[in-house]
């Protein structure tokens, strides 16, 4: 089993085909082929179950998925750590909450591509479930999300916290008065979704258990549809100040236990946190809170956090 069989195996897992495989790869199909039954006989079991139009991975491969994925992320971070001096640069894979990356992230990130021009920053949008799913599996470098989070394979630190308010057509005055409304929606983002399960622990306090959720993938859907009497939503306050201030939607405050939210940010245990990373971190922090000390992922203090003087700009 070396390097080259497992990076063979993973395209394949993912893609389906052992012929797309070696297209990704640039190579030729029986280059795969031969890896793959090279790696199947030394195991001992098949991974893979052939048919017309592909293949899927067995019992044994979906087990083994997983380590090959850190596998590749651990070879990896072996390469950056060697490379990892002076100036931040290669590449820093993100993943956040759409509403951090919405109210929280925008100017760290402008800020950070301008100062390091060398590093290529690509930051996904999904739940905190989705999230946390990429992380584990060494896709990304780290994410931002809603706590509280417990994995045993994951490190993490406070970075935001956010109040939560819940969030209503014009016509609806009071918490109170969602309780009669019949067939009431919950205007939401997919299963996995931290906020969502908040939003539906707050209407059952209510006595709301019967709230039917829409689903959508953008803010500007969620709050249109909330505007527009379709149903309510459970947001960070000053993602809907400006809607509240332009009359499209009453903002209605919660009490703190369910109002308070802490924004996490998580990494793999095992991963070797670049200077890339570290100083992204340290700049998020310090636009929102220079005062504070930001911990590292063992819990313990490091410096106060200096904004990064600039350098000329430049963005990937």
């Amino acid at each position: 089993m070396d390097v080259a069989d497992l990076r063979m195996f993973e395209a394949v897992a993912r893609l389906g085909s052992m012929n797309q495989a070696a297209r990704e790869l640039h190579t030729v199909q029986s280059n795969v082929t031969t890896h793959i039954q090279a790696l199947e006989h030394e195991l001992g079991v098949e991974l893979f179950y052939r048919n017309r139009r592909g293949v899927t991975l067995t019992p044994a491969g979906h087990r083994m998925l997983p380590f090959v994925t850190r596998l590749q992320k651990l070879i990896a971070d072996a390469r950056m750590a060697v490379r990892d001096e002076g100036e931040p640069n290669g590449t820093l894979l993100l993943g956040s909450l759409e509403t951090t990356m919405a109210l929280r992230l925008g100017p760290a990130m402008t800020r950070f591509a301008r100062d390091y021009p060398a590093v290529a920053m690509v930051v996904q949008t999904g739940t905190t479930q989705k999230v946390i799913e990429q992380v584990v599996a060494g896709k990304i470098d780290g994410g931002f999300v809603a706590g509280p989070v417990s994995h045993p394979d994951l490190d993490q630190e406070k970075v935001f916290r956010e109040e939560l308010v819940l969030v209503t057509p014009r016509s609806i005055r009071s918490i109170t008065d969602l309780a009669g409304k019949p067939e009431l929606r919950t205007i939401v983002f997919q299963i996995g979704c931290s906020y969502r399960q908040r939003l539906e622990a707050v209407l059952a306090g209510l006595g709301i258990t019967t709230a039917k959720p829409l689903e959508f993938g953008s803010l500007d859907a969620i709050l249109g549809c909330v505007s527009g009497g379709v149903g309510v939503t459970l947001l960070p306050k000053g993602l809907v100040a400006g809607a509240q201030r332009q009359g499209r939607v009453s903002v209605h405050e919660l009490p703190p236990e369910q109002a308070q939210v802490e924004t996490l940010f998580v990494r793999r245990r095992d991963g070797y946190p670049s200077s890339a990373l570290k100083t992204f971190l340290k700049m998020a922090r310090a636009l929102y809170d220079p005062a504070k000390r930001i911990g590292s992922f063992n819990g313990s203090q490091t410096e106060s956090i200096p904004v990064a003087s600039p350098r000329r700009a430049s963005v990937r």
